[in-house]
């Protein structure tokens, strides 16, 4: 059986067939997904404008420093989440709301661009005919947690985007939306989990999969 047909895309952990080597290679892939998304994140605010004088505070390039508890809860539950939220001051950004939108939009671009990089790995060990499946991890987990962004709920990117448009007087929506958001993300994940019914994958787990073809045929 090749690595492709036993580890599905996006891969889900499951209890109940549990493999080690999978389990391991999702953890991995993981932690390189939050780093690469959160540090992103950080590089794009400081070009923007949003310099610090302290860097390390944002680029530590410590992956367990990035994960953020309810990601973390949702990658193990529904194969995607997130990293802990980048500090930005949008105060200091000419174009406030562009600009926050634009930082958040770093991070999945930066996991498409490693999906792509750990793609040209995995062509470069399949000349040599060495067992490529812990790259092919790295793909599938970058892939999923970028299309996983569209979802219009904060703090995935979609929903940044509906909090910067909300307007400024009305602050409080915009506290509770974001908020609420990590929690109603989950809570549809374990639906999805235990009901078996599909929410939002039906329409997301398709484009996560034609991704991950098109790269991996390069």
């Amino acid at each position: 059986m090749t690595p492709e047909s036993a580890w599905p895309v996006p891969y889900l952990p499951d209890p109940h067939q549990f493999a080690a080597d999978a389990f391991v290679s999702f953890c991995v892939s993981v932690l390189l997904a939050v780093m690469i998304n959160a540090e992103a994140q950080a590089f794009a605010a400081t070009m923007l404008g949003d310099q610090r004088p302290k860097t390390r505070e944002r680029f530590h390039f410590n992956a367990f420093l990035h994960l953020d508890i309810l990601g973390t809860i949702c990658f193990l539950a529904g194969g995607f989440g997130w990293c802990r939220r980048v500090d930005i001051d949008a105060s200091k950004f000419s174009h406030p709301r562009l600009f926050t939108f634009l930082t958040r939009l770093a991070g999945p671009v930066a996991n498409i661009l490693l999906a792509n990089i750990a793609a040209s790995i995995i062509f470069l060990m399949k000349i040599i005919e060495y067992d490529p499946r812990v790259f092919i991890m790295v793909v599938g987990v970058n892939i999923t947690m970028a299309i996983y962004n569209l979802l219009p709920i904060p703090p995935l990117v979609a929903g940044t985007l509906i909090t910067v448009i909300i307007p400024e007087r009305l602050p409080k929506i915009k506290l509770y939306f974001s908020q609420a958001g990590p929690f109603i993300i989950i809570a549809l994940v374990l639906i999805e989990r235990i009901t078996h019914k599909a929410i939002f994958s039906q329409y997301l787990n398709p484009i996560v999969i034609d991704v991950f073809n098109f790269i991996k045929a390069f």
